[in-house]
Parts: C-alpha cells; structure tokens; sequence
C-alpha cells in the first residue's frame, strides 16, 4: 500500500511504443507509455483497450468511424473487435490498462513482448 509517482515513472526511461508496468490489479497491469508517430492498424478481439492521456495529445484513428483526439485528462476506451492506430505529432506520455499478457498488437497468435517493471 504505496502510492506511485507516475512524472517518476515515465522519467526511467526514453523509448516510444514500449510500456512500462507500473502496478497490478484483477489480473490487470497498469503502463505508463511514451510514443510519436504511428502505431499500426490493429484489434483486440477479447478485450477493450484503455488510454488516459497525462501529457501531450492523441488522434485515435478507426477503420469503420471519425477519428477522435484527446488531451491530459482525458481517456478513450476502444471496444474490443474495433481496428484502431493510436497516433502523436509530438511525444505523448499516456497511462494503459490491460489484461496481463495482452500483446500490443492485439494479434492474440504473437507472444507479447516482455513488458518491464518499474
């Protein structure tokens, strides 16, 4: 029972596109992410994906809808099932939630890749 510093968090490191877990619950992990740029298409067919904005700006882009940006303070949930590409002009820092073991890409026949702890 500790609280978590997520400005402290996100100093550790300097990568794009690679989560970090921050905490666990239900068998969920919590991430803080840095990225720019683009993400590739992809779905989640068992499970929504969850964005909270803490610095920057994110367009979340959908194959089948408007696209939606949104800043600090700010969260979009994804439904599972629904193609989407996360995307940043600048560098944005952003809090996930996910299942543990949810691969990035969705793509549930690809191992996801190690997610460390911080």
């Amino acid at each position: 029972m500790h609280k978590i510093n997520l400005a402290e968090k996100l100093s550790q490191f300097s990568s794009h596109w690679d989560p970090h877990v921050v905490a666990s619950y239900n068998d969920n992990d919590i991430m803080v992410v840095k990225f720019q740029g683009e993400y590739a298409f992809h779905q989640h067919a068992t499970t929504d994906d969850f964005f909270l904005v803490l610095e920057g700006s994110v367009t979340m882009d959908y194959d089948n809808a408007p696209s939606v940006t949104f800043g600090p303070g700010e969260l979009v949930i994804v439904p599972k099932g629904q193609i989407h590409r996360p995307r940043a002009e600048q560098e944005v820092k952003v809090l996930l939630i996910e299942p543990k073991g949810e691969p990035n890409s969705g793509d549930s026949d690809t191992p996801p890749a190690p997610k460390p702890h911080i």
